[in-house]
């Protein structure tokens, strides 16, 4: 069973935007798009490690800053013939917060 934590509200992050979200598994960027959904991915491109949270959102899809790969969100894929992927979280909304899934929480390495 996933379990989530409040990271939150909705109303906190502009339609077609983004924040960051510092884990211990890395940074996050949790994304809502014009019709109020979700998304959360690392926050780092695989082409060049470009912010993803400072790219542009639209549909659900958004374009890396630095060289314009574009990603769907649903999946972490990237689109238009560019290969490459970023990892995908799960994340909802419940009662206008995010929920995040609690696993990023954790440390990577038991100590």
């Amino acid at each position: 069973m996933t379990v989530f934590v409040d990271i939150g509200a909705l109303d906190d992050i502009p339609r077609q935007g983004a924040r960051l979200v510092k884990t211990a598994q890395g940074c996050v960027a949790v994304f809502r798009t014009a019709d109020d959904r979700v998304f959360a991915l690392d926050d780092r491109c695989p082409h060049k490690g470009g912010p993803l949270s400072e790219g542009i959102v639209h549909g659900d899809r958004v374009t890396c800053p630095l060289h314009n790969w574009v990603f769907d969100m649903n999946s972490g894929v990237a689109q238009g013939g560019d290969e490459g992927r970023v990892r995908t979280y799960a994340i909802k909304i419940q009662q206008g917060r995010i929920l995040l899934d609690a696993s990023l929480i954790r440390a990577r390495n038991a100590a």
